[in-house]
């Protein structure tokens, strides 16, 4: 088969089926493997056909754990290989213990999740798990002494994840890293999210930036036609999708290679989408140099009712000279350009950024211009990042800024930014919010603005992929908080009919809204640069790394978030059942009758009853008594 690249690393007498050959369900004599330490790393031998025959393992009756790092485009090539794995029968879970195999998407921008990455390759091995890996890392550096004896799935090799993973627990181990043609889009998908749906428009990028090794992995822009986005839409849309993420590495940079813009994907989608903004569509990171041709263009649909008013928009530095040794293709006069010019078309516009302090060479006045810049535009979202160098990348080669300074700048910079008061004035506002997740503390639903400003409210899950009018009734530092007012019902005629809430069903925040805990965790957009594929909303680094523990512990925080709904709702049936009983007890004690008694309640006061006249005819008998003896 074409682009199978070392296929059978290791291995021995090449037993069972053909190197990719897909056995059917029905089927025997899958060979279980035989795992056998050599010198740190794993060989992995095929074992007799009379032995194998004693414990068969059929294909698609196994428990696949799935672990993603990375952005967003990383979380799509995950739903989708979950989609094909589950469509041929296997288990997915998200309990590293359950899994018969292990499949972990890697992302390559910064050197913590890469470590990150190198531990549970580690913790594998030591389970003896077969190992597939999938993503940047392996596609990007496919020679690292950690992806021995693992096999491996390239970016582009996705919809041929049910072969390597078969073959991977015969005990082979399969590399598939090579190919000139983009994945389906039409491919079977198991989302994070039902709601969501995250859509590649493109992959790799046309940027050289000294410091990315994204580029290594994802390669030369490649675009999905129109056409191909349009039907995906179309379809996720039925699927009853009710937010649409455009993902890439650099979204203003579609279709120049296939002779389309941006513009035109963007209004051929939004013509697909539903009249009364049921599901809505968010422009995923677009770099500054491509978004300037057509400004005006993205504004118009950027204003649409069915299109966030939000886009992410990476500045890196408030330099020119750091800039320019970033090979970032801009100047900070252009991000200007960008940042007010949509502000001033699109009401409500909200953008986010990426810093990276401490880029090598950045001076004391280079820094200082970037906190100007911060300082001026007050942005409701920047990330901010350390500089890492990534090996192969010229960066790795500059002489870099001494590590206690690079830490010092981003602390600074990090508390001007947690200074901002970016959502004051919102109270007492009514906004229209689209609501599509659960919040961490497992007590709030998430809903989003049209500016993509997330709002945390306290309503039944019935109303996820619904839209609401809120009212907002305080604000946080990282979210508002909402009280429904009413909720948007879809018709089957595509029409929106509002609904109020039933008397006493208007839902209030908590009287303490801790907007850390109560955050949504949603991966942006894959930029070009180390700071923009940590799967997170662009915050400050301190954010990023609570969020991405919260992320590790997710199935934890969604079973107690059940268990805190279930014991609240019990207890307020025990409340009100409570309140109802004592109430009727109330009216037939009025009445003089006892027959809300028990069987029990009656025999003890019988028993006191009983009690208090042996008590009152011994008191008489003693009083009698000691008459007589007088």
């Amino acid at each position: 088969m074409e682009d199978i690249e070392d296929l059978l690393i290791g291995s021995g007498s090449g037993g069972g089926a053909p190197p990719g050959f897909r056995l059917p369900l029905n089927s025997v004599g899958v060979y279980p493997k035989k795992i056998i330490k050599k010198n740190k790393g794993y060989l992995n031998h095929g074992i007799s056909l009379s032995q194998s025959l004693l414990s068969p393992k059929i294909p698609g009756t196994q428990t696949i754990y799935i672990k993603t790092f990375g952005c967003s485009h990383n979380q799509s090539d995950s739903e989708y290989m979950a989609g094909q794995l589950s469509s041929f029968g296997y288990a997915l879970t998200d309990i590293p213990e359950d899994g018969d195999l292990w499949l972990i998407n890697t992302c390559t921008v910064k050197s913590p999740s890469q470590s990150a990455m190198d531990t549970i390759i580690a913790k594998g091995k030591s389970a003896k798990k077969p190992l597939v890996v999938a993503g940047c890392v392996p596609q990007g550096s496919r020679n690292l002494k950690e992806l021995e004896g693992v096999s491996i799935v390239g970016v582009q090799q996705i919809d041929r994840v049910v072969e390597v993973v078969e073959e991977t627990l015969k005990g082979h181990e399969v590399r598939l890293l090579t190919r000139k043609t983009l994945p389906a889009l039409d491919l079977p998908k198991v989302r994070k999210n039902k709601f969501v749906e995250i859509l590649p428009i493109n992959v790799g990028c046309l940027g050289a930036c000294t410091y990315c090794k994204t580029k290594h992995a994802r390669g030369h822009l490649g675009s999905y036609t129109i056409d191909s986005l349009v039907g995906r839409v179309r379809t996720v849309v039925g699927d009853g999708v009710k937010e649409i993420w455009l993902s890439s590495e650099d979204t203003g940079a579609y279709g120049r290679d296939i002779g389309v813009n941006l513009p035109r994907l963007l209004n051929a989608i939004v013509s697909e989408l539903p009249a009364d903004a049921s599901t809505m569509l968010r422009i995923g990171m677009t770099n500054p140099p491509f978004i300037l041709e057509h400004l005006k263009e993205i504004a118009e649909v950027l204003r649409h009712p069915c299109v966030y008013s939000f886009l992410h928009v990476p500045v890196q530095s408030g330099s020119d000279n750091v800039l320019n040794a970033m090979n970032r293709e801009y100047t900070v006069s252009n991000f200007r350009t960008v940042v007010d010019t949509l502000t001033e078309l699109v009401p409500g516009m909200q953008i986010a950024t990426d810093i990276i302090c401490g880029f090598p060479g950045e001076t004391d006045d280079d820094f200082a211009q970037t906190v100007s810049l911060i300082n001026e535009y007050k942005l409701p979202q920047v990330h901010i990042s350390q500089f890492y160098p990534r090996p192969g990348t010229p960066a790795a080669r500059m002489k870099k800024v001494p590590s206690n300074i690079v830490k010092k700048r981003s602390r600074e910079l990090t508390a001007v930014f947690e200074a901002f008061t970016p959502y004051n004035g919102m109270e007492g506002r009514v906004e229209r919010i689209w609501i599509t997740e659960i919040a961490t503390d497992g007590i709030h639903l998430v809903g989003h603005t049209k500016g993509y400003v997330q709002v945390l409210v306290i309503a039944p899950e019935t109303m996820l992929g619904t839209s609401a009018i809120v009212k907002i009734t305080s604000v946080g530092r990282w979210s508002v908080f909402g009280e429904v007012i009413q909720t948007l019902n879809q018709t089957n005629r595509g029409v929106a009919s509002a609904e109020k809430m039933p008397s006493g069903g208007k839902y209030s925040p908590c009287s303490d809204p801790c907007e850390t805990c109560a955050c949504s965790k949603e991966p942006e957009s894959c930029a070009c640069g180390p700071e923009s594929c940590g799967g997170q909303n662009p915050l400050e680094e301190s954010a990023i790394a609570q969020n991405d523990m919260l992320l590790e512990d997710r199935n934890r925080r969604n079973l107690i978030g059940w268990l805190l709904r279930k014991r609240k709702n019990q207890t307020q049936k025990i409340v009100e059942n409570n309140i109802a009983l004592e109430s009727i007890k109330k009216q037939e004690w009025t009445k003089g009758t006892f027959s809300m008694w028990g069987a029990v309640d009656r025999a003890l006061l019988g028993g006191m009853l009983v009690s208090l006249v042996t008590i009152v005819a011994l008191l008489l008998h003693l009083g009698f008594r000691t008459t007589s003896t007088k």
